[in-house]
């Protein structure tokens, strides 16, 4: 039985808040939310406070009985924006990852956070800790102002995560469950931060006969001209052998390392009452690796939607359980076909459109998104 239920929040000024929630009798609730702000005449500080004045609101009157985990602001101009928004939200809960991707609605600003129940956070340098139970959840966001070539700092960012886990008594093997690579002129650097990566996987012992960690590497504008990319990730402490899993897809994808690349598909992590699945950037490929229907926007959206469900069904699962999606656009003129697209197929699932080219020029579109499927294992604990 799905447990999802969905809703738009009008009602606060200026905003639509669009909420996907798993609630289930007795157990973790958690909401995913997409806040989009509708003033987008308004100057940048004005849109900053309607989003943020809906973030209080969400927090201390729709969902008061749980706890913004992490956020993720998504700025038009993120060199002019970045220090405003660091100086309101120095009291926010949850950790806050700041990327420079424009949403494609107009505004200058928008923002998803994940709200849960039943947890204690903590904040650590560069991440955030949050507990229940058996499991412990590490959120990081980190990226470099310092005058190195994009390999270097990738490398370094990398090692300083492999190092954060070990010190809460983790590994990028055992425990890392999801990266996302925000990266300057990806066109140009994406070819040192996958040659970095590589680099560090082999060294923590992450191959193609183990696994790897599921990933969106995507173009953003970083805060200093001196940054090559921007690490965000998410890993699970406490988690049994055989509870973390991935997703192939291999009627529909190949392995990412046949074209010389190193993330997973897909992961799910299942628990006593709930599966959490994550899909990783998808586009429009086959199961060679080839880019399908190059220069079509309306065939590439079709066949990236095909491979995302094929990654679900793989997990068990299907659109239907999906709580947040991310679409990126190469080409921002391609922005009123894909809204409608979208519109159409997913009316009701938190979705934002930004501008970021994908790592292949060919790729006009890429999506990622989260699910939660009802269907447990009572061979694990509860999240």
């Amino acid at each position: 039985m799905n447990k999802i239920q969905r809703q738009v929040i009008k009602e606060l000024p200026h905003v639509i808040c669009e909420v996907a929630s798993y609630l289930i009798e007795g157990g973790v609730e958690e909401h995913h939310i997409v806040v989009h702000t509708t003033a987008i005449t308004a100057t940048y500080e004005e849109q900053c406070n309607y989003i943020l004045e809906a973030y209080e609101s969400l927090s201390a009157d729709y969902f008061p009985h749980t706890t913004s985990v992490f956020l993720r602001f998504f700025l038009s101009d993120i060199t002019n924006q970045r220090a405003i928004l660091l100086q309101r939200i120095s009291s926010v809960a949850g950790l806050t990852s700041i990327v420079g991707q424009a949403p494609l609605d107009g505004s200058k600003i928008a923002l998803w956070i994940y709200f849960r129940s039943e947890v204690q956070l903590q904040k650590i340098d560069g991440g955030l800790m949050a507990g229940r139970g058996a499991y412990t959840h590490l959120w990081t966001s980190a990226f470099t102002e310092e005058e190195w070539a994009t390999d270097a700092q990738t490398e370094f960012l990398f090692r300083s995560y492999a190092e954060r886990l070990r010190e809460v008594g983790g590994c990028l093997l055992r425990n890392a469950v999801r990266t996302w690579l925000f990266v300057s002129d990806i066109d140009k650097n994406y070819a040192a931060v996958v040659a970095a990566r590589n680099k560090i996987f082999r060294d923590e012992g992450l191959t193609r006969e183990t696994h790897f960690i599921s990933s969106t590497g995507i173009e953003a504008k970083l805060p200093s001209f001196t940054s090559g990319l921007q690490l965000d990730t998410y890993a699970i402490c406490g988690l049994a052998e055989g509870q973390m899993r991935y997703l192939y897809a291999s009627t529909h994808l190949n392995p990412t390392y046949e074209y010389g690349v190193s993330f997973e598909r897909g992961t799910c992590v299942h628990y006593g009452d709930r599966t959490h699945i994550f899909i990783s950037g998808t586009a429009s490929i086959d199961h060679r690796g080839q880019i399908l229907y190059e220069g079509d926007i309306r065939k590439q959206t079709y066949r990236m939607w095909e491979n995302v469900e094929a990654l679900l069904a793989e997990a068990g699962s299907s659109s239907e359980d999906m709580v947040c999606a991310v679409v990126y656009l190469r080409d921002i003129a391609d922005i009123a076909v894909v809204q409608a697209l979208f519109r159409e197929r997913f009316p009701t699932i938190p979705t934002i459109i930004v501008e970021a080219p994908v790592c292949r020029p060919g790729w006009l579109i890429e999506m990622e998104c989260m699910a939660i499927s009802s269907q447990g294992n009572a061979e694990y604990a509860s999240l």
